[in-house]
């Protein structure tokens, strides 16, 4: 066990490969901004790129995860999560990507909800958490 086995941190295989394509991305662009490589520049601007579309992708093919923490069975990085695939809900890269689902929609192993936050009132039946 981690040092953080009761709190989602938020690792997934999209989360990790994004993060290592974009940081690569930007090295190169700045390894040639220093050699003065206008195309190392954009070789590093599209690593930067392609980085946040794998992400994006992976995402979408269920190997990221929702806004949010995940229940306690779902949190090790390499597992898939079960409602990626329809979209999540409040979700920037499923809307954009034509996925609008419903609250309702989501199975219910992926909307376990964590305990809310000390001092945070939980919201009435039928109302939105959001301010």
């Amino acid at each position: 066990m981690g040092a953080h086995a009761d709190h989602d941190m938020g690792h997934t295989v999209a989360g990790w490969t994004g993060t290592a394509v974009v940081t690569l991305g930007f090295a190169v662009a700045g390894a040639a901004f220093v050699a003065g490589s206008g195309p190392g520049l954009w070789a590093g601007a599209a690593l930067v790129l392609l980085g946040a579309v794998a992400a994006w992708v992976l995402h979408l093919a269920g190997r990221g995860k929702a806004t949010g923490p995940r229940p306690p069975g779902l949190r090790h990085w390499r597992t898939p999560d079960p409602a990626g695939r329809h979209g999540h809900p409040d979700c920037l890269g499923c809307r954009l990507a034509g996925r609008r689902t419903a609250r309702a929609a989501v199975p219910a192993a992926a909307r376990a909800a964590a305990p809310a936050p000390v001092g945070a009132a939980a919201p009435a039946p039928g109302t939105s958490a959001r301010v």
